[in-house]
């Protein structure tokens, strides 16, 4: 039972770091990254459908995205979504290829994106000390159901604690890699 519980909380935990490097590499640095683009709905046939479901998004060079549509006729479309995005990018379509440069991160920007990046791993974190509050609130269930003594569920307990900190540090490794990328020049 407890190394179920403690298996169930890395698992959790693990997802939750995997969800925060999603979030993460949505946020734009200055170098050029498909994945910058994955919000983006087109409207297509009437439905919204995303963005790499109608078009191809490449790298063309360190600042530049390009995306080969797959339906020339929603070239127009896809300018459309990526202009109403609030990413304040500029495409420049040539025929079937839409070209996206993006602009230099200026200072300011720079520095509030690090503040949202902040923001988002705390957000990383608070997931993580939640999932240990869930995990130490059924050894407690199991403590007081006599199903485990008092010395193992400490025990346990401890022991998500320190599985706990790792994943606090890895977040922390994430946040600073990504703090790093952003104040790149």
């Amino acid at each position: 039972m407890i190394n179920d519980i403690i298996k169930d909380s890395k698992v959790r935990m693990e997802k939750s770091v995997e969800a925060l490097k999603v979030q993460l590499s949505k946020v734009r640095t200055g170098r050029a990254h498909p994945s910058l683009l994955d919000g983006i709905m087109v409207s297509y046939y009437g439905a919204d459908t995303p963005l790499r479901q109608v078009g191809n998004v490449s790298i063309e060079d360190a600042r530049t995205l390009a995306i080969t549509v797959f339906d020339k006729s929603l070239t127009a479309a896809v300018e459309k979504a990526i202009m109403a995005s609030d990413l304040g990018l500029n495409p420049m379509s040539a025929g079937t290829i839409i070209r996206v440069p993006l602009p230099p991160l200026t200072e300011e920007r720079r520095k509030s994106l690090v503040k949202l990046v902040r923001g988002e791993a705390e957000n990383g974190r608070v997931a993580v000390r939640n999932i240990r509050r869930d995990a130490n609130a059924d050894l407690k269930t199991l403590q007081k159901d006599k199903a485990i003594s008092e010395d193992d569920e400490r025990r346990a307990t401890e022991e998500i604690q320190k599985i706990t900190d790792s994943f606090v540090k890895k977040i922390d490794e994430v946040l600073a890699e990504k703090e790093k990328e952003l104040m790149e020049v």
